[in-house]
């Protein structure tokens, strides 16, 4: 079985008025007019599902400023996942300071949605370091049962459209004030894994995973090997960022990783399963 946990969808609506939305929303400005961006709806992910082997995709639509925006997107994910049942997954977009964001958290619980993400901190003007922020958002989180996804990106390396200012410090800072809240950081944590290597922030960390976005343009093979080493195999997703990149890509560096047949197939889904455990 695979489960892609990390894949992005789209309202017609939103492709149309590309433009128009970006004029107040320079974040979505950003990455949509970056040349690697692409754009996918619902029956765009099912066939790529179809070509590449994969069961089941998450899927999310743009975390905007604008809560009117933010259930645009979320009305199309809930109708995509009724029309795929058991091939796609949702999760809801909200701007976590945003007045009444609480009751659209609610409501697309109600409708089968699973967690709320992608979070993108730095675009939406979310400080996940100051807890007069973000107790609302875990709070609302932990109440409903739903994960967190949140954007998360390396203090160093190179520098791309959307990479923010959430690195191992900030996401460690968040985690603390939160444990009770699950967590998924994307794109590796931007390295937090690596720091469950100390005793004290294994224990701060004991809810949290992190998935493998963008894996092909930010590290080597090597990393998932690394992971296992650490013993954290069991706290890695599988996650494309389609339609940014194909997970045939994915693919091809979990071969070259050489890890464990046991790792790989935490990777491709067992993991995501633990993490939805209790959930429903």
């Amino acid at each position: 079985m695979i489960i892609d946990s990390h894949v992005h969808i789209y309202p017609p609506e939103v492709i149309r008025d590309v433009e128009k939305i970006g004029c107040s929303e320079p974040h979505f400005s950003e990455l949509t007019s970056c040349r690697i961006h692409r754009w996918a709806g619902a029956e765009d992910v099912i066939a790529k599902m179809d070509e590449e082997g994969v069961d089941v995709s998450w899927v999310f639509g743009f975390a905007f400023n604008d809560l009117g925006l933010c259930r645009l997107c979320n009305d199309y994910v809930i109708d995509s996942v009724k029309r795929f049942p058991h091939r796609l997954r949702g999760l809801a977009v909200v701007p976590p300071l945003a007045r009444g964001f609480e009751e659209e958290a609610i409501r697309c619980r109600e409708e089968g949605l699973i967690g709320i993400g992608e979070i993108f901190p730095q675009g939406q003007n979310f400080d996940l370091t100051d807890i007069r922020q973000t107790w609302k958002l875990a709070g609302v989180a932990d109440e409903l049962g739903m994960f967190l996804l949140i954007h998360s990106a390396e203090p160093v390396g190179h520098d791309y459209a959307g990479k923010g200012n959430v690195c191992p410090g900030e996401a460690a800072e968040f985690c603390i004030h939160h444990p009770e809240v699950r967590v998924l950081f994307a794109h590796f944590g931007g390295g937090l894994w690596l720091y469950e290597l100390m005793p004290e922030m294994k224990l701060a960390l004991s809810n949290v995973w992190y998935d493998s976005a963008a894996w092909p343009w930010l590290y080597e093979p090597s990393i998932l090997a690394a992971i296992e080493a650490a013993g954290l195999e069991d706290k890695i997703l599988f996650g494309s960022d389609f339609p940014i990149l194909a997970c045939s890509r994915y693919f091809d560096r979990l071969k070259s990783s050489r890890v464990s047949e046991k790792t790989a197939e935490k990777f491709l889904s067992l993991n995501a399963l633990s993490l939805l455990e209790g959930q429903g």
